[in-house]
């Protein structure tokens, strides 16, 4: 893909994750209400994308429960700003080995493994927009997790999400996931316009220097629409890098918890920071309906 600015920019929050940042900040949403008044909050601030994901109401932990997606679907659905509804289907892949001298059985604290139809079972019963499908499998983080994807898992969850009329947000989080994005598309289990997402600066993922960045841009083909951002300190340095190289904006409290060196975030803060830099760049931030537009998604 040749570098050329993006002058019509529109951007994503993810408003909460499923990280351990609960204990961090006391902004990160956590009941299904929290949850939709922070996407609510990001839609009035300038996002034209929520990305959500929901957690245990009593204890913050990730969850995948349907009545949860429902509730924040529905909340969402019914306030008084329009936004692009993106769900999560990351949830389902997490493998836990035991440890280094005895990886099984695998450790049933944090392990949750679920077939293809569990996985997507949120997306078939809300019908958001888009949804996610994080493209393969990576070390994650600290420890004896992986992110698990295999490629016969892809396959069927593309399939589904594609089946139901929800365009799937390919998550990429090394070279490899783009290729294998690339091989989904190829065999017709994602159809255009293909969306993807270059996640950047997640441990054992791509590193977020602009030189793997740019690597990871030309290999993003001239008709695919691509967002990009990185976690932490870099995460407030993205918004620039990726609309300079043609991309869309990625910013909430699931990659990053502060607005400036030690004043933590709401998600609507972080929005407001984004829009600031697009157009100080001199491009546009554009809303919810262009977006339907661009992509061709199904408002619901």
């Amino acid at each position: 893909m040749p570098l050329s600015m993006n002058r019509d920019v529109f951007i994503t929050c993810a408003v909460t994750g499923s990280g351990d940042t609960v204990s961090k900040s006391s902004h990160v949403p956590i009941t299904p209400k929290q949850i939709a008044d922070a996407a609510i909050e990001a839609a009035k601030a300038g996002a034209a994308v929520a990305h959500c994901h929901v957690r245990d109401p009593e204890t913050g932990a990730a969850a995948r429960r349907l009545d949860l997606y429902k509730e924040v679907t529905d909340r969402i659905r019914s306030a008084d700003v329009d936004v692009v509804l993106n769900l999560t289907a990351g949830m389902g892949g997490d493998l836990i080995f035991g440890n280094v001298e005895s990886p099984l059985p695998l450790n049933p604290r944090g392990t949750d493994m679920a077939g293809a139809t569990e996985r997507v079972a949120h997306v078939a019963e809300c019908r958001p927009e888009i949804c996610t499908l994080d493209c393969g499998t990576m070390n994650f983080s600290l420890g004896d997790y992986v992110m698990t994807n295999t490629p016969s898992m892809l396959r069927e969850m593309a399939r589904q999400m594609t089946g139901l009329g929800v365009r799937p947000e390919i998550e990429a989080f090394d070279t490899g996931h783009l290729w294998f994005a690339k091989q989904l598309v190829e065999e017709g289990l994602i159809e255009d316009p293909v969306l993807i997402q270059l996640c950047m600066g997640i441990p054992w993922g791509a590193p977020d220097d602009l030189n793997t960045f740019m690597a990871m841009v030309n290999n993003v083909p001239d008709n695919w629409t691509f967002s990009a951002f990185s976690i932490g300190r870099n995460a407030l340095a993205y918004p620039a890098a990726a609309v300079l190289a043609g991309g869309n904006v990625r910013v909430g409290l699931e990659d990053n918890l502060y607005v400036a060196k030690g004043q933590l975030a709401t998600n609507g803060q972080l929005v407001e920071k984004a829009v600031s830099v697009i157009e100080g760049m001199g491009a546009r931030v554009i809303g919810p309906a262009e977006v339907r537009e661009k992509l061709k998604l199904v408002k619901r």
